[in-house]
This record gives structure tokens, sequence and C-alpha cells, in this order.
């Protein structure tokens, strides 16, 4: 008889270690993809040997594998880009940062750079990614 008491009052209380584990696999699994999803908009930029960090908050123009524009992460026609991000620069930021997939011609990438000059900008920075060791499968 005494057996079965014990054994009743040691399931009656909860085991909190794998519900702290599951919370804790899913905050560093947050914690690593976080930083991939901060872009929508997927481009394969040209890998270069010099890359200049992106530390600053700049505003970034994006053109995808479809030739369409984006302004941060919202499209917009070509023909409103300089009007746009003059809208979204501060008067100290005079800079833009421009991503472009490299599948993208080359006359594409000069319309958008072209654009961006006519309507003040002259300081654009082109993302690029380093060139690593192996080489690059399609």
């Amino acid at each position: 008889m005494q057996l079965s008491k014990v054994t009743q009052t040691s399931l009656s209380e909860i085991n909190m270690v794998p519900f702290v584990d599951v919370v804790l696999v899913l905050l560093i699994i947050f914690m690593i993809t976080a930083p991939i999803l901060q872009s929508g908009i997927e481009v394969d930029v040209p890998k270069t040997r010099t890359v200049k960090d992106i530390s600053q908050d700049r505003l970034v123009v994006t053109i995808d594998k479809g030739q369409r524009v984006y302004l941060g992460n919202d499209p917009v026609n070509i023909h409103q880009l300089g009007a746009r991000v003059h809208a979204q620069l501060r008067s100290t930021q005079q800079s833009v940062f421009l991503r472009c997939d490299e599948a993208v011609p080359f006359g594409i990438f000069a319309s958008v750079v072209d654009t961006l000059r006519q309507s003040g900008i002259n300081n654009i920075s082109i993302v690029t990614e380093p060139i690593t060791g192996r080489a690059r499968t399609q």
C-alpha cells in the first residue's frame, strides 16, 4: 500500500526541464535567422576582393533578378526613385547603398545609377560579397 502513495505523489508535479529546453532551442533558432531575414529581397550580389562593411545606417536601393527596383523593402518605380530617396534622406546623409543582382543587365544598373545621380546623389556605394576560396556552383 505504501508503494502506491509514493508513486502517486511523485507524478503530481510537472517537469519544467523539457519545456525550458524547447524554449532555449527556439530562442537560438530565432537569433540565428533574424539577421538573415533583415532584407526580404533575395539578391545575389557580385563577388569582389574588396568589400566595404555596411556599418552605417543608409538607404539601400535594390535591383532584383526580375529587374524590379526597391527602396528599402518597398518596390518603387524608377521614375519616382529620385524623389522617394530625397524624401527619406536626412540632411546630413547624402549617400545610398546599391544592391544589384549579378544577373541584371548592365543597362538597368546604369539607368538606376544615372537616376540617383540626376537627383543629386553622388555618393553611391555598391554592395558586393567577398570572394570565397571555393568555386561557385550553379
